[in-house]
């Protein structure tokens, strides 16, 4: 039977245990920590780990295999990825080694949370260059182990070879028998020879192995037809996690990864048949991603809002006014000083652009068409919305665009026709849609349909709701206008002070091609502007005044700019026929501040607004009459 003093004794190993429970204070506490309430735990400090606790727990971990991404918020320029991991860690210190987390990621936005009775203690991220990792066989690996040995040999000679040299070099001759300084000599000599042929051979072994593994890795490569993988550079996470007790634990990481963004895209879809909401828009988000790690099968977030980084308020600096100083002219060295000539170079640049859109052929389709699958608007404030994707999707990191439908909304618009002869007889179709959604239009391109036929591309602005915006809707070939050639008289009055008068017309004619009666049809010509006193421009048909030849009309709102009084009544229309009505282009916009009234009708820019039926024709008519002196040449005429 043992002795109870035996030191291999159980009952002396518990004897001392005890010992030193009673003498730690903090071993108690930590026991007591232990029997209180989860919810008394929480607000305790994280417990002091006893001796046998100390050593830590190494648990390796990768994202890909070990760990499942279960929610991804995509912003404009970057993405927030969630991933979590199940794992079982053992009573006390436990070292979480994360790899293959993605390159792309931000290492300093990195979240650790988690459930479970766990304490956090910290947080590391390092980033592990690439590699190459090359085919294997038993012949290769025998060379590697060798190869080893080899290197640990030819270091421990090295060593030794240092070793003989110093203690011969720490040797004091004075305190050597010189009979016995041969023999040390010698000793030294045989000992540092062998060092040197083994040295040398170890060299000639590393060599011959070296060339073997070459060998051997050139043989596996023509065998199988693949070179060494390469491995990409990744993100380590190094986390320490200390557990109360041993079991399962859930840990969450959270962090934002470069090289994702989400960009908005439209397809306009307008039926000219249809009365009421005759648009429908599909809202859609154009997903892409370089980070370096899919996303499989993840709830998707679309996010609005726009991450920004050392944004700061802007300050104004002072603005102090002064009289300028001349500067003094420095003397020159020669006979006399030489001029400062300053010279202002001015450029003017001119530039022109047409646009023109085409229609393609209609196709046919009979069955119903498929509906696509829309977002909700998870949340929604003044600034940003948040847009979750329903369900679960996939999108690989592969670079290419992967597309989503926000929305499908229907909206009522109004449609315009406008046609400038003079330049081109070919009518413009433009909608005016109106955002009633709840849903803010952020920018991007749009692709256009009229009646099921791909029309043109646009950019939509950014739109909040109930703002209206104008979406072109190409070219109209239903309705045909004709612009013959202006006719002109020429005739002279005056008995002392002679002139010349030149009457001109201009006639138009709209055919309207539809099936159906057409608002809003706009034609937009123009009289011509007098620069000389000497010039005068009749306007006689539309009979159009300008605001500022007029005094203000009783009733009417007035207007004060530059000293002037101005009338918006006398901007007002003019009946021309049944129908139509002429007015300076531009007054539309004046009430709502886009145009100052002082400037409507100074380019001399005439707009005719039309109700056309169906299948019938119109003709407008521009008439003016130019004065100008005998003789006199005029340019523009």
């Amino acid at each position: 039977m043992a002795s109870p003093y035996d030191p291999l004794s159980p009952r002396y190993i518990d004897s001392l245990r005890d010992r030193d429970c009673d003498r730690d204070r903090d071993r108690n506490a930590y026991y007591y920590r232990r029997s209180v309430s989860p919810s008394l735990r929480s607000l305790t400090p994280p417990p002091t780990p006893p001796l046998e606790d100390l050593s830590s727990a190494t648990i390796e971990l990768e994202a890909s295999k070990d760990s499942k991404i279960t929610a991804v918020s995509v912003y404009s320029s970057q993405a927030e990825i969630t991933r979590v991991f199940n794992l079982t860690v053992k009573a006390g210190l436990n070292q979480l080694l994360v790899n293959g987390l993605p390159k792309a990621m931000e290492g300093d936005t990195l979240r650790v949370e988690g459930r479970g009775l766990a304490t956090i203690h910290d947080v590391t991220v390092n980033y592990i260059p690439s590699s190459t990792i090359h085919a294997s066989s038993e012949t290769l690996d025998g060379l590697y182990l060798s190869q080893k040995r080899t290197e640990n040999a030819l270091k421990r000679a090295k060593h030794s070879l240092k070793s003989v040299e110093a203690y011969l070099s720490a040797t004091d001759p004075q305190n050597v028998d010189v009979t016995k300084l041969p023999d040390a000599v010698k000793t030294y000599e045989s000992t540092a020879m062998e060092l040197d042929d083994t040295i040398l051979e170890l060299e000639r072994q590393c060599k011959v192995i070296d060339m073997d593994i070459r060998k051997e890795r050139g043989m596996l490569q023509s065998a199988t037809g693949q070179k060494g993988k390469r491995l990409p550079g990744s993100m380590r996470a190094s986390i320490g996690v200390f557990a109360e007790d041993a079991g399962k634990l859930e840990v969450v990481l959270i962090y934002a990864v470069r090289n994702a963004s989400w960009k908005a895209g439209y397809d306009i879809r307008v039926d000219m048949k249809t009365e009421e909401k005759p648009v429908q828009l599909v809202y859609k988000g154009a997903i892409t991603q370089t980070t370096g790690e899919d996303w499989s099968e993840v709830p998707l977030i679309l996010e609005t809002a726009n991450p920004t980084f050392g944004v700061s308020v802007p300050k104004l600096d002072p603005w102090t006014l002064s009289i300028k100083q001349p500067v003094p002219l420095a003397p020159s060295r020669g006979m006399g000083a030489q001029p400062i000539i300053i010279r202002d170079t001015y450029r003017r640049s001119r530039s022109r652009s047409r646009s023109r859109s085409r229609s393609p052929a209609r196709h046919r389709i009979s069955s119903p068409p498929i509906q696509h699958r829309v977002m909700d608007v998870s949340s929604q404030g003044t600034v940003s919305a948040t847009f979750s994707v329903p369900g679960v999707l996939s999108i690989p990191s592969d670079g290419h665009a992967h597309n989503v439908t926000v929305a499908t909304l229907s909206f009522s618009a109004t449609m315009n026709w406008l046609c400038i002869p003079k330049k081109d007889t070919r009518t413009h179709l433009t909608a005016k849609i109106k955002n009633a959604s709840e849903y803010t239009l952020l920018p991007g391109s749009a692709s256009v349909y009229l009646d099921g036929s791909f029309i043109s591309k646009t950019k939509i602005p950014l739109v909040s709701p109930d703002e209206t915006f104008d979406c072109p809707l190409g070219i109209d070939p239903s309705i045909r206008v004709t612009y013959p050639p202006r006719s002109k008289k020429v005739s002279k009055s005056g008995f002392y002070t002679k002139s010349t008068n030149y009457v001109y017309q201009q006639r138009m004619t709209v055919f309207n091609t539809k099936t159906r009666a057409i608002n809003g049809f706009k034609v937009v010509d123009q009289f011509p502007i007098s620069e000389d006193a000497n010039i005068t421009v009749k306007r006689i048909n539309p009979a159009l005044v300008h605001p500022t030849s007029e005094p203000p009309k009783p009733g009417g709102i007035t207007l004060t700019t530059s000293g002037s009084s101005l009338d918006l009544k006398s901007i007002s229309t003019v009946n021309v026929s049944k129908g139509v009505v002429a007015q300076w282009d531009g007054a539309d916009d004046v009430e709502n501040g886009d145009v100052p009234i002082e400037d409507v009708g100074k380019e001399g820019k005439v707009a005719w607004i039309c109700s056309i039926p169906a299948g019938s024709k119109l003709g407008l008519l521009l008439h003016w009459e130019v004065t100008t002196p005998v003789r006199a040449e005029v340019n523009g005429l």
